[in-house]
């Protein structure tokens, strides 16, 4: 089992489980390795601690994040997690029907909620414009179902 640090895009770091090298490449060629928090697929593999060559870094150099910087991007992306799935448990997913529905409760035709699901760029602007306040988020893939 191989563990890989990984980051995408965004520049959310996570670890990557894969049976072996041959097995990531395969994976991420086939755009299977996605970011846990944005599922972004533009994912690069950071050097793993064990293979860094440290002994020729001088004084003034320094990694890219100290590790208390690192510690404050993951409790970031933490509360980033919890925000979501607190958004998830407390919200109805109705899907692609979002804009209607928004329109819906908006109007007084339906009863008022949180609800969440999909809407065009063209349909979230039209609901701002008639005054419905829309929010786009994107959802983690490990939250959007079971993770084993």
């Amino acid at each position: 089992m191989k563990v890989l640090n990984l980051r995408c895009a965004h520049d959310h770091r996570f670890e990557g489980w894969f049976d072996s090298e041959d097995d990531f490449q395969s994976q991420h060629e086939r755009g299977l390795v996605e970011c846990p928090l944005c599922a972004d697929k533009a994912v690069t593999r950071l050097p793993s601690a064990p293979r860094l060559n440290v002994s020729n870094l001088r004084d003034d150099a320094k990694p890219a994040r100290s590790p208390g910087e690192a510690t404050e991007a993951a409790l970031r992306q933490s509360k980033w997690m919890q925000t979501v799935r607190h958004l998830m448990d407390n919200t109805e997913d109705v899907g692609e029907r979002f804009p209607e529905e928004a329109r819906r409760i908006h109007y007084g035709e339906a009863q008022e909620r949180g609800i969440r699901g999909q809407a065009s760029r063209e349909d979230a602007e039209a609901l701002r414009e008639e005054g419905i306040e829309v929010t786009a988020v994107p959802v983690p893939a490990a939250l959007k179902g079971p993770v084993q």
